[in-house]
């Protein structure tokens, strides 16, 4: 009797524990309770829409923009320069393109999505750029012919037309502006030519710079991109398009690019009617704010876009700005890094007039700048290498500019001085110079030939931190070092 009592004993303080565990358990969220998702409403038109959250399933945002999504397919003939030096490649390759023996086909894969129900398309313009045949595939597999329409290599957007003779389904534009990192975003596209494929992630960051043009302002994502996503949306939980898949890093995981939408919103409107697009011009060379400016401008951290060069008789040499000033705001809005400035300057209306406000010599001054319309420049970097030259005490060699240099840079006579050689463990070459930099000023007083550089660089003291305004063929920029 003993025996069977212990045993019943055993098994309700067994039991008593497991229930005590459980409710542990579920008081620390071990276990999630199944009512967990009770709280949102039942009312709402997107089940996926559930603020920051997580969502159970992207399966009904993906059907409701999926079929604006498209495919594009395109070819292009390349022409063959010069013969292989092997004949027997030679002699396959003749026979291999026996019909145009000079020539050979390229083709590509990309994405794009339908704009209006007329059948404008949006992509990249590397996607259809210099094609001779566009093809388009919806959802539903039909496939059409497609014309360019409009194209902008320096935002990288393009627009195509196809003739479907019926009403087809569009996507709805979003506010790029509004997306904030570690918001839910969707891919659709056409990666490796897996069509209508959709990966899913996040926004990792915003305003990045990768040096794909001048108006870099990408969204990273680590929703999965490949090639054959570019041109292809990026959609919020609204199902609103936030940004155009354009790039990623090839030797990276989770590295996806997108061209903010509101970009695009820009061009869009000139691409569709076949204009150029028109973009806004102040007649400036800009440098990035480094560590080393920020402490020669008295900054307590990098902001603003240093002015390293203004055009003569352009809209900012009319209305008075310098190389030297730090424009930090344009019609108010604060310039944070070099790229916000050409972004705002090229979406400003031609004609208009802009506030600029600037900081120069540690004093905050404002002008008026009347916004040009926007030429193209054809740059052309030519530096002189020619020996022989004033040894500096600042490990550089230098000689007056000659008057084939002083043509060529757009100077007056005697101004600058040519680097002609550097020490290699000078300060000066740490930082850059070359030889062939034209200096044109030294702590920002302008150099007048090489007797007055020397004179000037004569009296600089170990230590000191040191300002050259350099020009470089078209370009000019600061450098800052400390001898």
């Amino acid at each position: 009797m003993g025996r069977k009592y212990s045993l019943w004993t055993l098994l309700f303080t067994a039991l008593l524990s497991v229930g005590i565990g459980l409710g542990i358990a579920v008081k620390l969220d071990w276990l999630q309770p199944s009512t967990a998702q009770s709280d949102i409403s039942p009312s709402s038109s997107l089940p996926y829409a559930m603020g920051g959250r997580a969502p159970g399933s992207f399966a009904d945002l993906t059907k409701q923009v999926q079929a604006a999504v498209v495919n594009i397919s395109t070819s292009k003939t390349l022409q063959l320069r010069g013969r292989s030096p092997d004949p027997y490649y030679q002699d396959y390759l003749d026979r291999y393109f026996q019909a145009n023996p000079g020539q050979r086909r390229q083709n590509s894969l990309g994405s794009g999505f339908i704009l209006n129900k007329d059948g404008y398309i949006l992509t990249n313009n590397h996607v259809v750029s210099g094609s001779d045949e566009i093809q388009v595939r919806l959802s539903d597999g039909r496939t059409f012919e497609a014309q360019m329409v409009g194209s902008d290599n320096k935002t990288d957007i393009a627009v195509i037309k196809i003739n479907a003779h019926e009403s087809l389904p569009t996507v709805a534009l979003g506010n790029s502006d509004g997306i904030d990192i570690g918001d839910w975003v969707l891919a659709i596209g056409n990666p490796f030519g897996l069509t209508q494929t959709v990966t899913a992630g996040i926004v990792s960051a915003k305003g990045r710079v990768i040096g794909a043009g001048p108006y870099d302002d990408f969204i990273q994502t680590d929703a999965s991109i490949n090639p054959g996503n570019s041109g292809g949306p990026l959609f919020n939980l609204k199902g609103e398009v936030v940004g155009i898949n354009t790039a990623v890093v090839a030797s990276g995981q989770g590295l996806g690019f997108a061209i903010p939408i509101n970009m695009a919103k820009q061009v869009i409107p000139q691409l569709i009617k076949g204009q150029r697009v028109e973009r806004g011009y102040l007649g400036i060379g800009l440098q990035e704010v480094t560590p080393e400016l920020t402490q020669a401008l008295g900054l307590e951290k990098p902001e603003g876009a240093l002015v390293a060069q203004v055009y003569e008789g352009s809209p900012a040499n009319q209305a008075g700005i310098q190389a030297g000033d730090l424009i930090l705001s344009l019609n108010g809005h604060p310039i944070q890094k070099t790229n916000d400035l050409p972004i705002l300057v090229s979406q400003a209306e031609i004609g208009s007039e802009v506030a600029m406000q600037v900081l120069r010599r540690g004093e905050r001054k404002d002008f008026k700048v009347k916004i040009a319309s926007q030429d193209k420049i054809n740059q052309a970097v030519a530096t002189s290498t020619a020996n022989g030259g004033n040894l500096t005490n600042i490990g550089l060699e230098i000689r007056d500019v000659n008057p084939v240099e002083t043509q060529r840079n757009g100077l007056l006579p005697g101004q600058g001085v040519t680097v002609t050689s550097l020490d290699d463990r000078s300060a000066a070459a740490s930082v850059g110079l070359q030889p062939g930099d034209v200096i044109l000023k030294l702590n920002d007083r302008p150099v007048i030939g090489s007797q007055d550089f020397l004179k000037s660089s004569q009296v600089l003291k170990q230590g000191q931190m040191v300002r050259m305004l350099v020009k470089r063929g078209p370009m000019t920029s600061f450098f800052v070092f400390k001898i």
